[in-house]
């Protein structure tokens, strides 16, 4: 898996590799650390801090359930 570096710190990155890749959240880290999309245009289109998004890519705090159906749907359309 190859990642884009730019904007995230070397421990955000391998936080995220450690981490259970069955979260969404940690799906969803993956996915912006590869694409380079900075977590403050994910945590202003979920509506969430950017405290809580670096803890749904480190797996610290999964998403609700609320939020993991949007990352899911985010995900799917963001891969086509």
């Amino acid at each position: 898996m190859s990642y884009a570096f730019r904007g995230y710190s070397q421990e955000i990155i391998r936080n995220n590799k450690c981490a259970d890749g069955a979260s969404w959240g940690v799906r969803l880290g993956r996915y912006c650390i590869q694409q380079g999309i900075p977590v403050k245009d994910v945590s202003d289109f979920f509506g969430v801090t950017r405290q809580t998004v670096y803890n749904w890519f480190d797996g610290t705090h999964p998403p609700l359930p609320l939020f993991q159906e949007a990352i899911e749907q985010f995900l799917k359309r963001a891969k086509r």
